[in-house]
């Protein structure tokens, strides 16, 4: 039985700036329901108090302790091991980052930092993690959709510096099973009683049904066609969030 539900945001709520039609009724329907909610993304281009403006801006409902980003995962893993990053991040996170920062990084944070992943930020990066500095990575999605079209995400310049430092990745976001393993805990239920919704058949559904939860894979934002073929034998199809308690799909 499902008590809390997971929900991806971009490609699933919402896809660049529009709202996906139904959204914001099933996330009503849940709460309904009774379901506790957590809003889980990896979304490196904007900090909380962006994120959260632009969902309330769309009349979603949800409290701010509800959301789950990867660069707070990141933020908080930073301070609980007391690092100094190279921080490769976009600069709505410049502001966060440069608190935990200095002049003498210790480890290596990427993440969606666009143009900001230039050939000489990427080799300075790349020295510091040849010479032993930890990698750790703001998520690890492939590409993500935007009202543009398919993006290139931050996954591809960290397997990138993994490939040629010989190292792994520390992943602080999706699809890290520790990331979903704390979103869970904060619901207070079982990992059993959790269902991942997201457009990622990867970093999101199976992800999430290898960390013990359910998962169900809409057909929206950066989903093609055959990426059901990716998924667990335990996971499911939808057309859209707003499928989630008609049935269809």
């Amino acid at each position: 039985m499902v008590k809390a539900l997971l929900l991806d945001l971009s490609g699933v709520l919402y896809v660049g700036e529009d709202l996906v039609e139904g959204a914001v009724k099933t996330v009503k329907q849940a709460r309904d329901r009774g379901w506790i909610l957590r809003f889980v993304t990896n979304t490196a281009t904007k900090n909380r108090a962006q994120i959260l403006e632009k969902l309330h801006a769309m009349d979603i409902p949800l409290e701010d302790d509800e959301l789950f980003t990867a660069p707070m995962a990141a933020l908080a893993c930073i301070r609980r091991e007391n690092l100094t990053p190279y921080a490769l991040v976009h600069e709505n996170l410049q502001e966060d980052f440069a608190e935990v920062s200095g002049g003498n990084p210790d480890c290596v944070v990427l993440g969606d930092a666009r143009d900001g992943l230039s050939y000489a930020a990427m080799n300075r990066a790349f020295r510091l993690v040849r010479d032993g500095a930890p990698l750790l990575a703001i998520g690890y999605n492939k590409y993500f959709r935007t009202e543009e079209g398919m993006m290139l995400d931050a996954g591809a310049f960290v397997h990138a510096l993994e490939w040629a430092a010989g190292v792994e990745a520390g992943i602080l976001g999706k699809p890290s099973a520790d990331f979903f393993h704390e979103v869970v805990a904060s619901t207070g239920c079982e990992a059993s009683e959790c269902l991942m919704i997201g457009d990622d058949a990867d970093a999101d559904v199976a992800a999430a049904v290898h960390a013990g939860l359910h998962g169900c894979l809409v057909r929206s934002g950066k989903y093609s066609e055959g990426d059901e073929e990716r998924l667990p034998k335990e996971a499911w199809t939808i057309d859209s969030i707003a499928d989630l308690f008609t049935g269809a799909g």
